[in-house]
């Protein structure tokens, strides 16, 4: 696994091992970042789910102003620190140890641009998250989440949020959802 484009271009991030993450393949990680390109320079980016930090560490090198690493598995933890350091981005990043959705509460800044979330596929995590960001004052109508998830996903919950499915990106055996906050239409 490697840093696509940007500051950090080729080099090596290292993986948690064991089964516990799923590294986004790079023809993947390519393509999201093909899409959100016009986003990144200058954004605030969060890494929720964050494994390796690979998503995030893409997003820095390539301009993110900032980004936030939530993760709480120690090995996970470990690879982040060591990737951050080996493509010299530690400056620009916070790393918040600890689950998920105690860790949306530690993110201080007045708007967040881009939030990437990679939860387990066969969880209700999605769920518990995205409804979770949906109550978060940095997450307004320019914020973009994504959320990587499998393709037979069921997100019909997000009816009941004030979120919705903006664009999909299947490829293989997963799928990517663009969603943002829904637009209160007055007439």
């Amino acid at each position: 696994m490697r840093v696509i484009a940007g500051t950090a271009r080729r080099l090596r991030l290292v993986t948690p091992e064991g089964m516990d993450t799923r590294p986004t393949q790079d023809i993947i990680k390519e393509t999201l970042f093909n899409i959100l390109m016009p986003d990144i320079s200058g954004c605030v980016f969060l890494d929720l789910c964050a494994g390796s930090g690979q998503i995030g560490i893409e997003a820095l090198s390539r301009g993110a102003a900032r980004a936030y690493f939530a993760e709480n598995g120690r090995n996970a933890i470990a690879c982040i620190q060591k990737n951050l350091h080996t493509t010299h981005l530690e400056d620009r990043a916070v790393l918040l140890k600890r689950d998920v959705l105690s860790a949306l509460y530690q993110v201080h800044e007045k708007a967040v641009d881009i939030v990437y979330l990679d939860p387990p596929y066969a969880s209700d995590m999605a769920a518990q998250i995205l409804t979770a960001l949906d109550r978060q004052p940095y997450v307004n109508e320019d914020t973009l989440i994504v959320l990587e998830t499998s393709l037979d996903s069921d997100l019909s919950f997000l009816d009941s949020t004030g979120l919705e499915i903006v664009r999909e990106k299947d490829y293989r055996a997963n799928r990517h959802l663009f969603i943002r906050r829904k637009v209160n239409e007055t007439f």
